[in-house]
């Protein structure tokens, strides 16, 4: 049975030029980009998160500006939203173009994988979440090291969401580790053409260190401050979002906001990392060096019209080249 498709995925690591590739393959393909991102859903948080200014899309971008930070989101939601955007782009015919970094929800759309039933806003995640406040993410994290060795071990301490869905899997009687085994049995749910983008790692930093303090120059801290009277700082997911969370720091002077801004730099660069190890554990993904753009869209575009000669490979690393 064939499987719905085809769709594009543009991926890799942040500050990368995913945004510019897609929305020029998106243009290409008469289609829409689909954000893959998740903190670009919250609206009003749109400098922090390099979301694309309205006035310089070339084509629409979904799945941006979904909720308010008051709401909590998930990748199952994202899953259930961004799906149905999907389908509605291929029944009209048209080749949906996913770009973005965060690798779990671009799994949980474009692969067969179901969540635990633990619902938001339920008992137990109130129960958890109360312990949470009155123990702390450090005791917590014992508690569920104590009962699930295991997954505790795959779990940062202060990763408070994630630890929180691995005591109701526990209540549930699953193991978070089990389940984080079985992501990678990859089931496909859509025909997906999946393209990371390749930087040299200097280059990257580099460009990482110029769009931190281009978000500076572009309202950052004016951002935060906004979104503090909408309920910011009570939100767990929202408030501890990369820049988001610095310049909360700084605001109550827990840093300066010179220091705020190195720990971001900082802080996205080990983040940069995750994302480069996440997706070339998908071997899925082709490698694309997007030095020359134009090269870069026509190789995507021609690969998924079957209208241009195959992609080389450099026989050394399996890098699709693009210049």
């Amino acid at each position: 049975m064939s499987l719905p498709g085809p769709l594009v995925a543009i991926v890799g690591p942040t500050a990368s030029g995913k945004s510019e590739l897609a929305d020029r393959v998106a243009q290409a393909l008469g289609s829409s980009v689909v954000s893959i991102d998740a903190m670009q859903v919250y609206r009003g948080m749109d400098v922090g998160t390099a979301k694309t200014p309205v006035d310089e899309r070339r084509r629409p971008l979904l799945m941006v500006d979904v909720v308010d930070i008051t709401c909590d989101y998930s990748a199952q939601r994202f899953q259930q939203t961004a799906r149905q955007v999907i389908d509605d782009l291929l029944a009209d015919g048209v080749t949906p173009v996913l770009c973005g970094g965060t690798g779990l929800y671009l799994n949980a759309v474009i692969d067969d994988m179901r969540f635990p039933s633990g619902a938001i806003g339920g008992t137990r995640r109130r129960h958890y979440e109360q312990l949470l406040d009155a123990m702390g993410a450090d005791a917590l994290h014992a508690e569920l090291a104590r009962r699930d060795p295991q997954s505790a071990r795959l779990i940062h301490p202060h990763n408070a969401r994630r630890v929180i869905r691995a005591l109701e899997m526990q209540d549930e009687g699953r193991s978070y580790a089990q389940h984080h085994q079985g992501l990678h049995a990859r089931r496909p749910w859509y025909d997906a053409r999946i393209w990371g983008i390749e930087l040299d790692r200097d280059e990257l930093y580099r460009r990482i260190d110029r769009r931190v303090d281009e978000m500076f120059a572009h309202g950052l801290v004016e951002e935060v401050e906004r979104l503090v009277g909408q309920g910011l700082r009570e939100r767990r997911t929202a408030s501890q979002a990369i820049g988001y969370k610095e310049v909360l720091q700084a605001l109550d002077g827990e840093l300066t906001l010179d220091e705020a801004r190195e720990v971001i730099k900082r802080r996205t660069r080990r983040y940069a990392k995750r994302q480069i190890s996440w997706f070339s554990h998908d071997e899925r993904v082709r490698w694309i060096r997007a030095d020359d753009l134009e090269r870069a869209v026509s190789l995507v575009v021609d690969e998924v019209s079957s209208e241009g000669p195959e992609a080389s490979k450099d026989e050394d690393d399996g890098t699709v080249q693009a210049f």
